[in-house]
């Protein structure tokens, strides 16, 4: 007996190497012990893989026969059955086997698959919960579970990848996979996962939670929020639904229905400080500033190692740490088990507090160890995006916008906002949306997605790179990415207003594309003195993007990038874009405000200058100094820390010399 049972162990590991040879062992085993059900069962399974079906039929039939209780024949035989498409006999088989034994992922997987196939969607969504609720014990998935719980995502793409070669309507794995490309930021591809997980099982409700997720990341709020709404359907009390509905809801500025849905959640269950958190976030965009601070306290009562809710109070802009708050933050700073995430949190809000208090070096020390940390989590190449820019200045010439007259939808719907974030912008935004005819939104991603769903299918299709496709768009391609773009955006719109704002600062470099589709829109690019701008972005954290603020050679090479491709603009498509210097706006508002006014083909209205009232919702770090006059204070304030920008002046070289004018080409 002994020998068999080492013949057999040889045999079942030849199988995942060499099934032909593991037939052989298991058919010694049988010379010596007739009839003997493991190696019955093993010939038959490498009959099976190695395709000679019929026998394994031949072998499995009698064994199952022999063995009625025993659940791997069964599901060894409804697999072959289902080769040999007798589908109703593999379900009768497959059904024997998940009910001797219910924890079989493989079996549940497999009768789904059969039932999809017979047209029984009901019964094959429930045998795919059945799978999902059996895999978390398949050993299998918990490796590539354990490589996702710590963040290595190679190792999880690796196992995922390969285990869903071999079983391919696995939809724990199958989700599992989506979670690694969202990780990687692969959206698209995550979506796609996700809705074919769903195909398959329509009631696997964590797999329609994520997929709302990936669709909010998106910008596809519209198409999250039905999704939301399914899962509220079968869910109705399930408070991660509600709070992803909140988060999605404040996305696109429904921020009363946000917050209800969140002070109802919290009343039931108060003691989850990251949802008081995101809360705060809700009111301050509500200009309910003091509720906005309760809540911020509170998760920090819950939680004080959360360093996010510090970061939140100190960009409020407006509130002052005490000595307490900032004693608080250093004994966590001192702390050695702090995640990178919370650590550069508290370095910037600890810098606000000691930039408050004018303690300037002190406060710079902090924002250089907070950038530090963050910039060694994030991929970012200057170089990169230099030669980037570089491609449009030499693609888009005025020989290529003449040759396009005429293209794109002709609606002047859109009011871009470009430039580097904390140039002015948001004030450029309240004065704009303070205008009857002008509703303001928030920084919307659809142009920035736009461009790089261009870029991924040029890449896909061999054709060319952004910017370089747009050389071979169609006028109805244009006019059908116009389009696209207002409909897209048309869930930010509320008010009836004829005109609205895009206040993505980045969209600077994708105003060739702008000018393609859009050709009636107005650009405005707000500019600000590039120490100002640049020292006010160093010491921002951003919630996402911006990657090129967290380093000063960084963020002096992105400025002098940035004028020098407006340069480009301003000689190819004179009066396309009206510049706002961020200086002549606090100096003489009315002037500025009348200009920028008659550029955008409005007339003057004195709530313009009165902007400060504005109750509208605004949704960027400047939201509650825009709430205030002319705030003067900020201009030349990074003189306070002139000492130390050395690495900064150095990298915007020209830019810095010539500013406000632009550096020669």
């Amino acid at each position: 007996m002994g020998t068999i049972d080492v013949a057999l162990a040889h045999a079942t590991r030849l199988m995942q190497s060499d099934p032909e040879l593991a037939a052989e062992q298991a058919s010694e085993v049988l010379k010596v012990a007739p009839g003997h059900p493991v190696a019955t069962l093993l010939l038959g399974y490498a009959r099976r893989v190695t395709g000679k079906t019929d026998a394994a039929l031949q072998i499995l039939e009698p064994l199952t026969r022999a063995q009625p209780n025993w659940a791997t024949a069964h599901y060894e035989l409804g697999l072959v059955l289902s080769r040999l498409e007798r589908r109703e006999e593999a379900i009768a088989a497959l059904r024997r086997a998940v009910t001797l034994k219910p924890d079989m992922p493989d079996a549940w997987r497999a009768l789904g698959d059969q039932l999809t196939i017979s047209g029984d969607r009901v019964g094959a969504d429930a045998c795919y919960a059945q799978h999902i609720k059996a895999s978390t014990r398949d050993p299998r998935l918990l490796q590539a579970a354990a490589a996702l719980c710590d963040n290595n995502i190679p190792v999880a793409e690796s196992l995922l990848r390969a285990h869903l070669k071999n079983y391919p309507t696995d939809v724990a794995a199958i989700r599992m996979f989506a979670e690694v490309a969202a990780r990687l930021g692969r959206f698209r591809d995550a979506e796609n996962l996700l809705k074919r997980c769903l195909e398959l099982a329509p009631s696997f409700h964590a797999a329609r939670h994520n997929y709302a997720l990936v669709l909010s990341r998106q910008n596809k709020a519209g198409e999250a929020l039905r999704e939301i709404d399914r899962l509220f359907a079968a869910e109705p009390n399930n408070p991660g639904h509600r709070n992803l509905k909140a988060a999605v809801l404040a996305k696109i500025g429904e921020l009363e229905e946000s917050v209800e849905i969140y002070a109802d959640l919290l009343a039931n269950h108060p003691e989850q400080p990251k949802i008081w958190m995101s809360y705060g976030h809700a009111l301050k965009t509500a200009g309910r500033e003091a509720q906005s601070i309760a809540a911020y306290k509170k998760s920090i009562e819950l939680l004080p190692s959360l360093g996010e809710a510090y970061w939140s109070l100190a960009n409020l802009k407006t509130m002052r740490f005490t000595d307490d708050d900032l004693s608080a933050m250093r004994g966590q700073l001192a702390r050695t088990d702090l995640s990178p995430e919370d650590r550069f949190h508290f370095d910037f809000a600890a810098g606000k507090a000691l930039e408050d208090e004018g303690r300037f070096e002190a406060s710079f020390q902090h924002y250089l160890q907070g950038n530090a940390l963050r910039r060694a989590g994030i991929e970012y190449d200057a170089e990169r995006n230099t030669a980037q820019l570089e491609s449009h200045k030499a693609l888009l010439i005025p020989e290529f916008f003449a040759a396009r007259q005429g293209y794109g939808t002709p609606a002047p719907d859109p009011i871009f906002i470009v430039g580097l974030p904390r140039s002015g912008s948001t004030l450029l935004e309240q004065i704009l949306s303070s205008h009857s005819a002008v509703e303001g939104t928030m920084e919307l991603p659809d142009i920035t997605a736009m461009a790089a769903t261009l870029g991924q299918e040029g890449v896909r299709a061999g054709t060319a790179p952004y910017p370089q496709l747009l050389a071979n768009l169609t006028a109805a391609d244009c006019q059908a990415l116009g389009e696209r773009y207002l409909a897209q955006t048309r869930i930010q719109r509320r008010t009836g207003r004829p005109f609205f704002i895009d206040k993505m600062p980045n969209n600077f470099a994708h105003i060739g594309l702008i000018h393609l589709i859009l050709p009636n829109a107005k650009i405005i690019d707000a500019r600000r003195h590039p120490l100002g701008c640049c020292f006010s972005c160093f010491k921002q954290h951003f919630a996402r993007g911006q990657h090129f603020t967290y380093n000063l050679e960084d963020l002096g090479r992105y400025y002098r990038d940035y004028v020098g491709l407006l340069a480009h603009f301003d000689r190819v498509l004179p009066g396309r874009v009206h510049r706002v210097l961020y200086e002549s706006m606090i100096e003489d508002t009315e002037a500025q405000v009348r200009s920028l006014l008659e550029y955008c083909g409005l007339p003057f209205e004195p709530g313009t200058l009165r902007f400060y009232e504005n109750e509208r919702a605004v949704r960027t770090a400047s939201s509650q100094q825009v709430r205030k006059p002319i705030f003067r204070e900020g201009v030349e304030h990074w003189r306070h820390y002139e000492l130390w920008l050395d690495p900064l002046k150095s990298a915007l070289g020209t830019a810095l010399e010539t500013y406000p004018a632009a550096p020669s080409a």
